[in-house]
């Protein structure tokens, strides 16, 4: 065994090193300002080169948070067909500012309907279901709700949608299932 006991050590960079660390990364993946922030505070060898290095990555266009935001929440939408919720949701934890996100979220999401959203993310997540039989069981319709509902899309227009499929309707009509009004965008 030896001292490290099998843990790798960072090594801590430079200026220069946390530039070319930084260029790296952003090759890599695209990153919102936080994240890159994050990774860089791990390797500086001095904080100030962190924020100087943010600055020169702005500048010569590696980090933009708005078309950051903008090109995730389309993937968001596009890609896997997720509500405006999920997609804030998603953006936040990728340590994108709250303003920023909602603006490119809205801008992306601004002339979606919602509710043709929700029936296409049914008819793909449930292709291979016999619609006849989809939601007979109310456990079924209850897993159906949360599924949405993490999916990211407004309480409302998940029970509009539901009702249609549901064997039994009346059930997302009892259940007090209200709009929390933190979700709107």
């Amino acid at each position: 065994m030896g001292d490290n006991c099998g843990l790798k050590r960072k090594i801590l960079l430079d200026a220069e090193g946390l530039w070319n660390y930084a260029l790296k990364s952003a090759g890599a993946r695209a990153q919102s300002t936080g994240e890159m922030r994050t990774k860089l505070k791990q390797r500086a060898l001095r904080a100030e080169d962190v924020e100087a290095t943010i600055d020169k990555l702005k500048e010569y266009g590696f980090l933009d948070d708005r078309r950051y935001a903008e090109n995730f929440a389309s993937a968001r939408l596009e890609n896997e067909g997720f509500g405006k919720q999920r997609a804030l949701r998603d953006l936040a934890h990728r340590r994108v500012p709250p303003a920023v996100a909602e603006g490119a979220v809205e801008e992306i999401y601004g002339g979606t309907d919602e509710t043709a959203l929700i029936e296409a993310f049914i008819r793909r997540r449930y292709r291979n279901a016999d619609r006849e039989k989809l939601f007979r069981e109310d456990k079924d319709l209850a897993s159906a709700f949360r599924r949405l509902r993490t999916a990211g899309f407004r309480t409302s227009a998940v029970i509009t949608v539901l009702k249609r499929f549901a064997a039994n309707p009346d059930l997302l009509d009892s259940a007090d299932l209200t709009d929390d009004p933190s979700e709107e965008v």
